[in-house]
């Protein structure tokens, strides 16, 4: 467990080790400390668009004793985990393009907009409208939770969420579409969210057009 003042030092650490620029952006809980919305996190989550800015960043923070540690101790086999490097009860999960199914899309890259500079370390924080769709992604509790804070306590631009999900299906990530709507429609029943009605139209609307066209492909 990290709070926002230890991920910061932690940043500053790291940063001081750097032996050149490198750009990454806060996604998951991390970003969600960076936005006021979370207290703490339980692992620190990164994205590279770089493989040669994530192996740099990663092999900076071993030199500051953290260990590697096996993804699939938390991820089992799944496509597209991160790597991952531990010290003491702080995990980096340090991602390449792609957050298991969701895409990192250039979307959501422009839509970072909050940057913060740790000298050779920049930090672009994901907007909390991506966060909300990779968050949906899931299937644990913890991100529910997540999800209820960011719909909450953010300015949420729903008509972004749905131009993405749908721009995550067209880069290859099937379901997003589907668990999206679910999320969205177990929360507002629980009364715990509110989502406008128009924007579940648009989005099971989109998910009923996806399974037509699927089994149209199949004929």
């Amino acid at each position: 467990m990290i709070d926002i003042v230890e991920q910061q030092n932690l940043f500053m650490r790291i940063a001081k080790k750097l032996p050149r620029k490198i750009e990454a952006y806060a996604i998951g809980g991390t970003a969600m400390m960076f936005l006021g919305l979370k207290e703490n996190t339980l692992d620190v989550d990164l994205i590279f668009s770089s493989a040669e800015d994530r192996k740099v960043f990663k092999e900076t923070a071993k030199s500051l004793d953290f260990k590697e540690s096996s993804a699939k101790i938390v991820y089992g086999k799944r496509d597209n985990a991160p790597e991952m490097v531990v010290l003491s009860d702080v995990r980096l999960d340090l991602f390449l393009f792609k957050v298991i199914t969701s895409n990192f899309s250039a979307g959501m890259q422009e839509r970072a907009k909050q940057i913060h500079e740790f000298g050779n370390l920049i930090i672009r924080i994901a907007d909390p409208s991506d966060i909300l769709i990779m968050k949906s992604a899931t299937s644990r509790e913890k991100d529910l939770d997540d999800i209820v804070s960011i719909a909450n306590k953010s300015r949420i631009n729903w008509d972004i969420i749905v131009e993405e999900s749908k721009e995550q299906v067209k880069l290859g990530n099937e379901t997003a579409i589907m668990a999206l709507g679910e999320k969205l429609e177990k929360l507002a029943n629980r009364k715990l969210i509110a989502v406008p009605k128009d924007i579940s139209d648009k989005i099971w609307k989109l998910f009923n057009k996806q399974v037509r066209n699927k089994a149209k492909n199949l004929e």
